[in-house]
C-alpha cells in the first residue's frame, strides 16, 4: 500500500480525532445501584474472569473466528465453559473452535440470511442444553459507502440488528432453563456518535434519503442498544438479564471491507486511542460471567462499567425501544416463534427496575 503525504496527514489526523470521538463534550456517569467493577479500559478478558470456574456452563458466541469473538470464546472455554462458536463459514468456525483450549462446538450462522439464522438456532436447540451466556458479537461494517439492502432493509440494520433479533427469539427457551442466563449485546459508541439525530429511522429503514457506512453502522448499533433495553423489560422477573456494551476501538476484521487507506487509518486509530483484542473482550466477558451482575439488566456498559452517556442520544429512549420491538417483529414475523415462558423461580428485580 502506498499513500502520499496529504493522504497520510488526512487519515492520521482523522484517526486521532476519531479515537477521542465521544470523549470530548460527553459526560459518562456511573449508574446508581450497579456495582462498580473495579476494572477499566486496560483490563483484559482473562483478568475480569480470573478465578472463575465455568464448568457446567454453556455459552454461545456469534462471530467467533477472529478478534473479540475469538478471544471471548478462548477465555470462556479456558474457564471451563462449553462454548458454541458461530461463523458464516462452517469451515472457519471449525478452525476457530479447534484453535482454543477447552470444549467447543462450531455452528454456521449467517445473520444476513434469515433462513440460516433459523437453521442455526434449531441446531443449537437440538443440543438440548441450557444457554447460560449468549454473546451476540458478530457484526458487519461496510467500507465503500454504497448502500445495500437485505430483505428490503439497509444491510447494516438487517445483519447487526434483525439477524440477532431473530436468533435471540429462536433460542430464548434455552436461556429460560438456565440457572441465571446472560445476554450480552455488542454495540458501539457509534450508537451515539454517528447514529441519525432522530434515532431509528422507522420511516426509512432502507436509508434511501441519506447514506454513509458509518451512519448506517451507528444506526444499527443504536438498534442493538434499544433492543437490549426493550428485551430487559420483557424479561423482567425472569432469571435472564440482557445488557449492551461498547467493547472499545480495536483493529479487527470488521474493517475488512475498507480500502487500504481506510484500513491504515483504523490501525492508527486503534494504536493511538484504542484497545488490544484482549482488552476489547473484557466487557463482554465481565457481563457474561460476573456474579455481582445477576440482577443488572437493560444497561449500557463501557470499560466494564454501566454508564449514562450525556448529551443528545437515544440510548435510554424506552418509547423508541418499544417501537423498535414492534417494527422488528413485523419485519421478521415469518422467522419468529411464540415464546412460552416456563414456570421457574423468579430472580430478584433488576437493579434498574423501578
Amino acid at each position: 500500500m502506498t499513500i502520499d503525504r496529504r493522504q497520510f496527514l488526512s487519515v492520521t489526523g482523522a484517526a486521532l480525532a476519531a479515537s477521542q470521538l465521544g470523549a470530548c463534550g460527553r459526560s459518562r456517569l456511573p449508574v446508581g445501584g450497579v456495582p462498580d467493577s473495579g476494572f477499566d479500559e486496560t483490563s483484559t478478558a482473562e483478568q475480569v474472569t480470573a478465578g472463575l470456574n465455568l464448568k457446567g456452563k454453556y455459552a454461545v458466541v456469534t462471530g467467533c473466528t477472529s478478534g473479540i469473538g475469538l478471544e471471548t470464546m478462548r477465555v470462556l472455554a479456558a474457564r471451563g465453559a462449553f462454548v458454541i462458536g458461530t461463523s458464516r463459514s462452517m469451515e472457519r468456525a471449525t478452525e476457530a473452535c479447534k484453535s482454543v483450549v477447552g470444549v467447543t462446538s462450531p455452528a454456521r450462522l449467517d445473520l444476513g440470511n434469515f433462513e440460516s439464522v433459523v437453521e442455526c438456532a434449531e441446531h443449537i436447540r437440538g443440543m438440548r442444553v441450557p444457554i447460560d451466556m449468549l454473546i451476540c458479537n458478530a457484526g458487519y461494517l461496510g467500507g465503500d459507502n454504497q448502500r445495500q439492502l437485505v430483505n428490503a432493509v439497509e444491510k447494516h440494520f438487517a445483519i447487526n440488528h434483525l439477524g440477532h433479533f431473530i436468533f435471540v427469539n429462536r433460542v430464548l427457551d434455552r436461556l429460560y432453563i438456565a440457572d441465571q442466563a446472560r445476554i450480552v449485546m455488542t454495540s458501539s459508541r457509534t450508537a451515539y456518535t454517528h447514529a441519525p439525530r432522530q434515532g431509528i429511522l422507522f420511516d426509512d429503514l432502507m436509508l434511501s434519503n441519506d447514506y454513509g457506512d458509518l451512519m448506517a453502522y451507528g444506526h444499527s448499533k443504536l438498534a442493538i442498544v434499544l433492543f437490549s433495553l426493550a428485551l430487559s423489560k420483557l424479561l423482567r422477573g425472569t432469571r435472564i438479564t440482557t445488557n449492551a456494551m461498547h467493547p472499545g476501538v480495536i483493529d479487527t476484521e470488521i474493517g475488512r471491507h475498507f480500502n487500504p487507506v481506510m484500513r491504515f487509518g483504523m490501525k492508527v486509530r486503534a494504536a493511538v486511542g484504542g484497545k488490544t483484542v484482549e482488552a476489547g473482550a473484557a466487557t463482554g466477558c465481565y457481563l457474561a460471567t460476573n456474579e455481582t451482575l445477576g440482577a443488572v439488566s437493560g444497561r449500557y456498559f463501557e470499560d466494564c462499567n454501566a454508564v449514562i452517556i450525556g448529551g443528545d442520544n437515544h440510548l435510554y429512549d424506552e418509547t423508541m425501544a418499544d417501537q423498535l420491538m414492534t417494527v422488528s417483529e413485523e419485519l421478521t414475523a415469518k422467522y419468529l416463534v411464540e415464546q412460552k415462558v416456563p414456570q421457574a423461580p423468579k430472580r430478584r428485580e433488576a437493579a434498574n427496575d423501578g
